[in-house]
């Protein structure tokens, strides 16, 4: 999707996560740590829809769980600041159906992993507590035996594709927070 704002938030964290390469290597990453605090500065303005941030940069009235900001805090790189994680969280637990958050707007499906992923963005047990219950429900209830789908729909217990794959063990990064 063009103009994706969790897409770009990869970006972003990449250029930091090269400036810390720089530093390990003797070169000095100042240039491009103070670039993606630019960018992230910039982004929190253009992805601002109100009480949440868009799916896309151009797109008003659209929604998407942040996952890829999740690198943001397993490195401790500081560049989104609290109020980004806590306008993101209040709106996220306003769209829990059954069985998820949906990824984003445009269906109701949503991704394990991804969803998994967005609980280190919180210090929050309830939000974590309610992803994992409802990724139990949607195992217990679903009527299709296939091994865990990464890709189910949140309103009902329904596998939309994806089977025995490896991004399964997405749903183990708190083992990362340390």
């Amino acid at each position: 999707m063009a103009h994706n704002c969790n897409l770009s938030v990869k970006g972003i964290i990449g250029l930091a996560l090269f400036s810390k390469m720089c530093d390990i290597v003797g070169k000095d990453g100042t240039y491009w740590h103070a670039k993606a605090e630019k960018f992230a500065t910039e982004w929190v303005k253009a992805a601002d829809d109100g009480d949440h941030y868009r799916l896309a940069f151009d797109s008003e009235g659209t929604c998407s769980v942040k996952y890829n900001m999740v690198w943001d805090k397993i490195f401790d790189l500081g560049l989104f600041t609290a109020e980004v994680y806590t306008k993101e969280l209040a709106y996220y637990k306003r769209k829990f159906n059954g069985y998820g958050i949906p990824t984003d707007n445009r269906s109701d499906y949503t991704k394990s992993d991804r969803q998994m992923w967005s609980t280190v963005l919180f210090d929050d047990k309830e939000y974590f507590d309610t992803v994992c219950k409802q990724m139990v429900a949607f195992l217990s209830e679903t009527p299709v035996r296939v091994p865990f789908t990464d890709w189910y729909f949140t309103s009902q217990p329904i596998h939309r594709g994806f089977q025995v794959r490896t991004v399964q063990g997405g749903l183990f990064i708190n083992l990362l927070k340390f």
